[in-house]
């Protein structure tokens, strides 16, 4: 069973910056895109960020040029750069391939406010 663990996370005020970490337990960013998805209160899962095999990064209309997605194949670590953040950025965070193929983790919370 594949396990994903978000960390990271936290009480940042707008404008403000931070990096989401995600470990995955074996080695499935090697062989699949991965993906940081986000859930806000009342809203559906949505996906925010990817990146391809080959490197190739994709990422929400809405937060391109703010985020920046990110893997370290070796380490089976994938990692989210969040600047400028907003308060409509706040959401709880989770890892997966893209499409998601494992059980979700637990996520990590993100909140955007003064």
């Amino acid at each position: 069973q594949v396990q994903l663990v978000e960390s990271g996370g936290g009480l940042v005020q707008p404008g403000g910056s931070l990096r989401l970490s995600c470990a995955a337990s074996g080695s499935i960013f090697r062989f699949n895109t991965m993906g940081w998805y986000r859930q806000a209160p009342g809203k559906q899962r949505e996906s925010v960020a990817r990146i391809g095999i080959s490197g190739v990064e994709n990422y929400a209309d809405s937060l391109k040029g703010r985020f920046t997605i990110s893997r370290d194949i070796t380490k089976n670590t994938a990692y989210l750069q969040m600047n400028n953040l907003k308060p409509e950025d706040t959401a709880v965070y989770y890892c997966n391939t893209y499409p998601p193929l494992y059980a979700w983790g637990q996520g990590t919370q993100v909140t955007v406010s003064s």
